[in-house]
């Protein structure tokens, strides 16, 4: 991955086992060599978290790996809620990362250079309506929005609806930026607007950042003013 951090890589190092999901621990397989590595595919966050965890409190120095920051839709939140529910009495330190919506928005421009939020999607963990009720609320207050999690094969609706949430509060001249694959050998990038976005590539491995009513390109960049007199 192009955006790891020097203390994240320096962790690794200093670990005897490294827990993740796959495809992960594929992109660190440089930092890995001769450690034990504990792997387990989607959707077992809970199982591979419990490995970790229990290592852990057998003595070893556990790296448990995320994408991104593993405190932004990551696996800091797990291990800190399992290991207070099961008594586990383990030492955990967080290291930051970089999160998908600050590496898009480095490779756009300055696009949540003034107020942002980010909403995942998915409705896995989360019902739908929660979901929903947080994207109008945002679109109502005009914030730059960085959507996590968009679409997937079985998941289309989401992204149309919430596309036609943004379109009763801003132009839809208004900056979309799509990021895929972040950080990764086939990331690519795409600058659409609010109008026409949806019919460009998303994917699950896409970050979507909506504009808000101030955002502009200037000079090919994705920018939202902050307000600084010129």
């Amino acid at each position: 991955m192009l955006d790891r951090t020097h203390r994240a890589e320096e962790a690794i190092r200093a670990s005897s086992v490294v827990v993740g999901y796959k495809h992960y621990l594929n992109h660190i397989a440089d930092l890995t060599e001769g450690k034990e590595l504990l792997s387990s595919g989607m959707r077992q966050e809970v199982d591979r978290c419990r490995a970790a965890l229990d290592r852990a409190q057998q003595g070893a120095t556990v790296a448990f790996v995320s994408s991104g920051d593993a405190g932004v839709y990551g696996m800091a939140g797990l291990a800190i809620e399992m290991a207070a529910a099961h008594g586990m009495d383990v030492p955990i330190e967080i290291v930051p990362g970089v999160s998908a919506a600050n590496s898009a928005a480095a490779r756009f421009g300055a696009p949540l250079m003034l107020d942002y939020a980010c909403v995942s999607l998915s409705d896995l963990l989360m019902p739908w309506e929660n979901i929903r009720r947080r994207i109008e609320a945002l679109a109502g207050a005009d914030m730059v929005v960085a959507l996590y999690n968009p679409k997937s094969t079985k998941r289309t609706q989401q992204i149309e609806e919430v596309a036609g949430i943004f379109r009763q509060h801003r132009p839809g001249t208004t900056p979309v930026g799509i990021a895929t694959a972040v950080g990764a050998e086939d990331e690519h990038f795409i600058m659409s607007d609010l109008d026409c976005f949806l019919g460009k590539e998303i994917t699950m491995k896409s970050i979507v950042i909506v504009g808000n009513s101030t955002s502009k390109i200037l000079n090919g960049w994705f920018v939202t003013p902050r307000g600084y007199k010129l």
